[in-house]
């Protein structure tokens, strides 16, 4: 924590650029530059004499595990350098005061923690959300001022709204608490947030791989205690370089198709006498395939296929990279792809047989990537409206 002014000093001195390196890899003079331009900001607002705390909170892509979470299933995520940047400073108000680039400022008195039905799907929602959790597990609150900027894009399939969360819970925790509450607890505040107050069932992968950064693995065989153990993937960090690629779709079209798989996934576990597929034995599945032909579509067992490979193929993913074998990582990750493209089915919409936009700019992108001499390029679907290369 310093004063703003002494914080832009130390910026172009270069004394952050150590933690800047370490969070954004190269093109340190944009980071640089984006810094001192929000911490600038903040001191026009609020006072450039403040003790401030600056907050990083990253977006997230899913490696593997593709719509198995709902499943109880596994998945291997990691946190990406594009991120909300959030200057903020303590106030005595009782008041959080957010100033987010794009949107209108909002304030939110925190004296009044009740669930407001009419803040539904709004970020006013998700900051009391968030308070009320740090207060119901003893955690300390206060007001605050809040200077935000995002170059995660919204609806890019980043999780823009879980970074959101999680930069707020990781400023309440820094202001307030001394940076001692644990990532899994941070997680756990945003997902209160947006299914108690932002009126949203959403489930805790997004959350999770924010808070703790970097790439981890998580099992949901416990869905509301899931297993989250980071991964050790400094072999990836000078050699490797993940490209979104910008689609210019949207999945606004989709959500019928998204709760058609989790309905069909459970068709299949039903005929087993499971509510989910975790709990289906994967053998006695394959095994009862011709049946099964006549009971469900060849679509759900599609997707039911899709979902035990993919359970398996996260362990072996973790594996290689433990085990540095790079070579079996980047085929495991291409297989994921292609199994959400092929088996789940998830990259475009049921109702339009001409609208193809992700599929064609997987197709553009493994054209123009393919053969790059030295280029270690690898693909994946980071989520349902932009994929990875």
């Amino acid at each position: 924590m310093d004063k703003v002014y002494e914080l832009k000093q130390d910026i172009i001195q270069n004394l952050f650029d150590e933690k800047l390196r370490e969070l954004y890899g190269g093109n340190l003079l944009k980071q640089r530059i984006r810094y001192l331009d929000a911490l600038s900001e903040f001191g026009k607002l609020f006072g450039s004499d403040r003790d401030v705390y600056v907050i990083s909170s990253p977006g997230r892509c899913e490696i593997s595990g593709n719509h198995t979470d709902h499943q109880n299933g596994c998945v291997l995520a990691a946190a990406v350098t594009v991120d909300i940047l959030a200057i903020a400073a303590a106030n005595n108000d009782n008041l959080i005061t957010l100033h987010s680039v794009g949107y209108p400022c909002e304030t939110i008195d925190i004296s009044d923690l009740s669930i407001k039905p009419e803040e539904a799907n709004s970020s006013r929602a998700l900051v009391r959300g968030i308070a009320s959790y740090f207060q119901q597990n003893g955690y300390m609150i206060g007001g605050l001022d809040i200077y935000m900027v995002s170059d995660v894009p919204k609806g890019s399939g980043l999780s823009s709204s879980a970074c959101f969360e999680i930069a707020i819970a990781t400023v309440l925790n820094s202001v307030y608490n001394g940076e001692k509450i644990a990532p899994i607890d941070i997680a756990k505040s945003a997902k209160h947030a947006e299914n108690v107050y932002f009126m949203k069932p959403s489930g805790f992968m997004d959350q999770s791989t924010c808070a703790f950064g970097g790439i981890v693995s998580i099992d949901f065989i416990d869905v509301d205690n899931p297993k989250i153990i980071p991964v050790d993937s400094s072999i990836m960090e000078n050699d490797y370089t993940v490209v979104v690629v910008n689609t210019g779709d949207s999945h606004s079209d989709l959500t019928n198709m998204y709760a058609s798989i989790t309905n069909e996934m459970k068709q299949v576990s039903g005929y087993f006498g499971k509510k989910l597929l975790r709990e289906v034995d994967e053998l006695e599945f394959y095994n009862s395939i011709p049946v099964l032909r006549g009971v469900v579509s060849d679509r759900a067992l599609l997707r039911a296929h899709h979902f035990f490979s993919e359970n398996n193929r996260v362990h072996l993913q973790i594996e290689a990279l433990i085990n540095r074998d790079m070579s079996s990582f980047v085929e495991l990750t291409r297989e994921s792809g292609r199994s959400s493209s092929v088996y789940l089915q998830n990259i475009y919409p049921d109702n339009n047989t001409n609208e193809r936009a992700i599929p064609l700019a997987l197709a553009m992108s493994e054209r123009i990537l393919k053969n790059k001499g030295n280029a270690n390029a690898f693909y994946f679907f980071i989520a349902d409206d932009e994929s990875a290369f």
